[in-house]
């Protein structure tokens, strides 16, 4: 049997490079092609365990070591080479090489399982996949019986072959970032105890005595447990060092809900009643505090990169309110010496002052980024430096700042002056009637545009001046609107004269419809005669039709004498008598 055995193109831990792998009895090694060279002694195999088993790039084998309490994975194995790594591994480091079926029926119910480093989902006794913690960044209740995994995102780091593995590498640009567990029902008996440094939460059996759940409506679900000791597990929210200021209760705009504030050495924690996040200080890349118009109210807007991601949205900038005059007293836990060397005195050891100055101030020392506020060029109509407008469906406010504008709180749009092409005025929807509020549409370099709508016609004078300060070109569509509509107006107006001038002269025809006129003649010259005229003649011949005008004649005399009131509703009605014979 030879004493080392060599393989080509394998993969340690999700590494985006192939490597030669070599085992021998003094240990082995890892080498990527063009880096450095990564070892592990004989002595730290010690106890570990050997799984071989299906994987992404053919086969591979995932060592537990049980010193260092670390797992190691080597991927990219022929199906040929089992055989030969077995006896390298039993000859060298007396391992045992175990082969492990995955389940393959697909299914997506079964059991959790917690080890020491990773979370084994079973189907039928069999390990679907597994989830190292290290890879986990957060998790949150996402309901009763509802967990939610996150994953972080590792797209920009480098695989670690110092021998010394903080996070893995993906090495696809398609990667995996939540998952959630659907956990029903109540613990069972022993979930959450890592005695055997092994637990199990969650079962397959879904079913629950609803006389039991009454008497335990108290206790926590599976839920609450799997979540808890997934946190506990992973580390998640654990920083090195403790706290040396606790904001409790603060109130975010985006994402939407009260948080607790945890400023660490390194990180600050957001503790809500359903999410839970740790973001390090070098993610902040832009800092703002902002007045909100109306003098009640101001903003803290932390710019972060990678942005904040809550299942599927992500938040780009973290939204803090705080009121005009609520006030804050604040000592810091750190010594004199941290705040020396680690902040350069960036910090003070006690803060008393309005909220929004003590935490821009205390954020202010620890990002040791500049803190942005609105341009002092703009002021509005009212003296406000921003104005209200909406961003499609969505109200909120617009802050002019020296270099850039800033939409806020949601969704939070940050627009450069550097890349914008330029910006127009217009009217509501371009109508040309009158409006109380214009649009402003930014149009940037790379063909995007932004439209702010509903802003107050009154600051328009305010953004041309604040705009033609900073350069950037303007396309006021608000003056050819306004001639526009002056030309309409003057149309209408002119209309309005003719229409005089035809009621000038019209003469006696605008005089009351009931006056006397004096060119009417009473008898008419018509061939057919009234019904109701005493003296009028038939038109028609016969002595037939000459004996019945006569009788009609008398029966009308009979009807005036007899009632006069009456004789209008009844004329209609015999002369359609006689048109009618």
């Amino acid at each position: 049997m030879p004493d080392q055995e060599t393989f080509e193109n394998i993969y340690k831990d999700l590494s985006k490079e192939s490597g030669r792998c070599r085992f021998a009895k003094g240990g082995m090694g890892w080498k990527p092609a063009g880096g450095s060279t990564w070892t592990l002694n004989s002595n730290e195999f010690q106890g570990a365990t050997c799984h071989w088993s299906r994987a992404a790039r053919g086969y591979e084998c995932k060592i537990y070591l049980k010193l260092k309490n670390e797992i190691m994975q080597l991927d990219g194995f022929e199906q040929t080479d089992f055989d030969r790594l077995k006896d390298i591994l039993k000859h060298s480091y007396n391992a045992v090489l175990e082969n492990r079926e995955h389940s393959l029926k697909g299914w997506n119910w079964g059991k959790a399982e917690f080890h020491k480093k990773e979370l084994f989902f079973n189907v039928n006794n069999k390990p679907a996949f597994e989830i190292p913690f290290d890879e986990i960044s957060n998790s949150n209740l996402a309901g009763k019986a509802e967990v939610a995994i996150e994953f972080a995102d590792k797209s920009d780091l480098e695989a670690n072959a110092s021998g010394k593995k903080n996070k893995k590498v993906f090495a696809g640009v398609d990667q995996l970032m939540e998952m959630r567990f659907y956990i029903p029902g109540m613990p069972e008996k022993g979930d959450g105890d890592d005695e055997d440094n092994e637990s199990k939460a969650g079962s397959e059996d879904e079913a629950d005595d609803d006389g039991e759940g009454k008497k335990k409506k108290e206790a926590r679900t599976a839920a609450e447990v799997f979540y808890d000791t997934l946190v506990t597990k992973a580390d998640i929210g654990d920083v090195a060092g403790d706290s040396f200021a606790i904001f409790p209760s603060i109130l975010f705009l985006t994402p939407r809900g009260r948080y607790d504030v945890d400023m660490y050495e390194a990180s600050f924690r957001l503790r809500g009643k359903t999410y839970d996040y740790k973001i390090p200080y070098e993610n902040v890349k832009k800092f703002f505090l902002l007045p909100k118009p109306g003098d009640m109210h101001h903003l803290l807007v932390l710019g972060l990169e990678p942005a904040l991601q809550q299942g599927q949205t992500k938040y780009p900038f973290l939204v803090l309110q705080f009121q005009q005059d609520e006030e804050l007293t604040c000592d810091l836990n750190i010594s004199e010496a941290d705040l020396e060397n680690k902040f350069q005195n960036r910090l003070q050891m006690h803060y008393e002052n309005s909220a929004h100055l003590v935490l821009s101030s205390i954020f202010k020392g620890v990002t040791g980024k500049k803190m942005t506020t609105p341009s002092k060029d703009f002021t509005s109509y009212n003296q406000q430096y921003g104005v209200k407008c909406s961003l499609k469906a969505n109200e909120g406010n617009l802050f002019f700042l020296d270099k850039a504008l800033l939409f806020v709180p949601k969704p939070a749009i940050y627009v450069s002056f550097d890349h914008v092409q330029f910006v127009t005025l217009s009217r509501l929807g371009g109508q040309v009637s009158a409006s109380r509020t214009f649009d402003v549409t930014v149009k940037m370099s790379s063909g995007s545009e932004h439209q702010f709508n509903n802003i107050n016609r009154e600051e328009q004078a305010s953004l041309e001046n604040f705009f033609k300060a900073r350069g950037v070109k303007i396309k006021n569509d608000l003056v050819e609107d306004t001639s526009l509509l002056r030309t309409a107006l003057d149309d209408e107006m002119g209309d309005d004269d003719d229409m005089e001038v035809s009621r000038v002269d019209r003469g006696s025809a605008d005089e009351d419809d009931e006056s006397v006129d004096e060119d009417f003649e009473a008898e008419s010259e018509s061939d057919v005669a009234e019904e109701y005229d005493s003296n009028h003649e038939s038109s028609g011949s016969g002595s037939e039709d000459e004996a019945g005008g006569a009788n009609n004649d008398d029966d009308d005399d009979d009807d005036m004498e007899v009632d006069e009131e009456s004789e209008e509703d009844q004329r209609p009605v015999k002369k359609k008598a006689k048109t009618t014979k």
